[in-house]
């Protein structure tokens, strides 16, 4: 197509000067508005402005400026149609062939912290969406640009083709044009969404007619990097994040050292951020296939280390560790022994990143707010093909005055204190998940399972003889008693579990039988 005319109203200016330049070089016709046409008049740039066209001053404070039937009728008008392009002489209107728009900064606006709505507001572009979307719907006779790294391509190609532009080039920026304002527009719902306060209500409520689903579902995505392959070498990946990413999250993380991270380091890494915010006092955990292997609290990050490693020293080996508190040198050395992948944590000391930036290939990775995490929910979405399920988060916190005591033997005090902390660590391993766990670490963790019963096993088997006077986690109930018969021979405490089988009483009659004492939560905490 033919491009003689061009409409220029962009908001980051960015080659905008190099580019009005090229094209009038070209012998291509400019018009612009506002703050470009400023912009380009400075630099010498022969230049019309809008309301020279239109006949109609820019109004309401610029909020209108390009919405008028010269501009709109001058791009929509369908260059293959005759009765259009007589319509067009018939009024008066020119047509344009090129549209470069990009628009208010929204995004950069409502991630001030400071930002109000009304700023917000004022930072929605109505003119620049509308232009686009007119341009790229009109794809066969106007070409539509909104990336400024397009200009240097276009210059050439409209050089190469004296002053034409291919037609499928046109329909590649009309895509590229519809993926933008979709963009733009899913930014703003979500933004809104945060400020309204029948969407932003306290998630983890326990009336369901307080949850509030829209009709329609938006998912604003923001490429973060591309990765080298998926979760396989023969399969490509990329890792995309959110518009407004929570603090907590690892796309908040800043890479210190090593190799850039992988998907499979990714999608561990994410689990481990959420379960290094479990607990208060100084924790670690291990991570393999977005399971722990290894999880402990102690006085000391570097105890806490020792003893995660001690709970399964196999599976670590090239596992992902979370911390919640910095990484000092005595927890640096422990660490650098064995090979790992990742290690997330609040902070490192100087020292210890000495330590362990000597492993070239070892990433470190600072997440501040692990130290102090905020309270709150999300939403968490899983991709089905065709669809998503979302659901709140699994985040609500159990609380050990409702649980329910059930069998005739009651748990001693430092056995309570281990059935908290089987109890939280449970609830992050996949289903069917059972931890074995005593003083402040797991000894064994059974994940994934088809039935319970293997599950346990797996556990209580990798706990060897340190299953004696441990504790059993299970985060559903038990449909039948043999799990309790199996921990029954290995010497198991206490188990704790939500209760709610209606083979309940099998259970409680061979805890009693075995000596152990049984702990109903109430609530069920299944992780596929």
């Amino acid at each position: 197509m033919q491009i003689q005319r061009a409409l220029i109203s962009v908001s980051d200016k960015q080659g905008i000067i190099d580019f009005a330049k090229g094209l009038a070089e070209l012998g291509v016709e400019l018009i612009s508005t506002g703050g470009t046409h400023k912009a380009l008049s400075e630099a010498g740039i022969q230049v019309a402005a809008v309301q020279d066209i239109t006949g109609f001053p820019e109004c309401l404070g610029g909020r209108v400026k390009t919405l008028h039937p010269s501009i709109h009728g001058a791009i929509l008008a369908r260059r293959d149609q005759p009765s259009h392009l007589e319509e067009l002489r018939t009024l008066g209107i020119k047509p344009i062939d090129l549209v470069v728009v990009n628009l208010y900064p929204f995004a950069a606006t409502v991630a001030k912290p400071e930002v109000t709505l009304e700023e917000a507001l004022e930072n929605i572009d109505i003119g620049g969406p509308t232009m686009i979307r007119a341009a790229a719907k009109n794809f066969p006779g106007v070409a539509v640009v909104v990336n400024p790294w397009r200009y240097p391509e276009i210059l050439r190609l409209l050089g190469e083709g004296k002053g034409t532009l291919p037609l499928s080039f046109c329909q590649e920026l009309a895509v590229e044009a519809f993926a933008h304002t979709a963009k733009y527009d899913s930014v703003i719902y979500s933004y809104l969404t945060k400020v309204t306060a029948k969407v932003d209500r306290p998630l983890g409520t326990d009336e369901p007619e307080d949850v509030v689903f829209s009709n329609q579902g938006f998912l604003p995505m923001i490429l973060h990097q591309e990765l080298r392959y998926g979760e396989n070498p023969h399969q490509k990946a990329a890792f995309y994040r959110d518009i407004y990413p929570p603090a907590d999250s690892l796309c908040r993380a800043e890479q210190l050292h090593g190799k850039e991270l992988s998907f499979n380091n990714i999608n561990d890494g994410a689990a481990a951020v959420e379960m290094a915010k479990v607990f208060t006092e100084p924790a670690v955990v291990a991570i393999k296939h977005a399971n722990p292997c290894g999880w402990a609290v102690a006085d000391t990050l570097a105890e806490a280390f020792q003893k995660a490693y001690a709970g399964d020293p196999v599976s670590i080996f090239g596992g992902i560790i979370a911390c919640n508190r910095p990484v000092d040198e005595p927890c640096a050395r422990q660490m650098a022994e064995i090979f790992l992948e990742v290690i997330i944590a609040p902070h490192f000391t100087d020292e210890a990143l000495k330590i362990l930036q000597q492993k070239k290939n070892l990433r470190l990775l600072r997440l501040e707010v692990l130290a102090n995490p905020p309270k709150g929910n999300w939403w968490d979405w899983k991709r089905v093909k065709g669809g998503w399920l979302v659901q709140e988060a699994d985040t609500a916190e159990d609380k050990r005055d409702q649980w329910q005591v059930v069998t005739s033997k009651a748990p001693q005090k430092m056995t309570w204190q281990d059935l908290e902390f089987g109890w939280k660590t449970v609830k992050y391993v996949k289903s069917n998940a059972i931890v074995v766990a005593k003083d402040g670490m797991t000894l064994g963790v059974g994940a994934g399972q088809m039935n319970r019963v293997e599950a346990a096993a797996i556990a209580l088997k990798q706990a060897k003889s340190h299953a004696e006077g441990a504790i059993l986690a299970s985060d559903a109930f038990f449909p039948f008693d043999d799990v309790v018969k199996l921990a029954a021979e290995y010497g198991i405490s206490a188990i704790i579990q939500p209760g709610g089988s209606i083979r309940d009483e099998d259970s409680i009659t061979a805890a009693n039988e075995a000596g152990i004492a049984m702990v109903f939560t109430g609530r069920r905490h299944f992780r596929h």
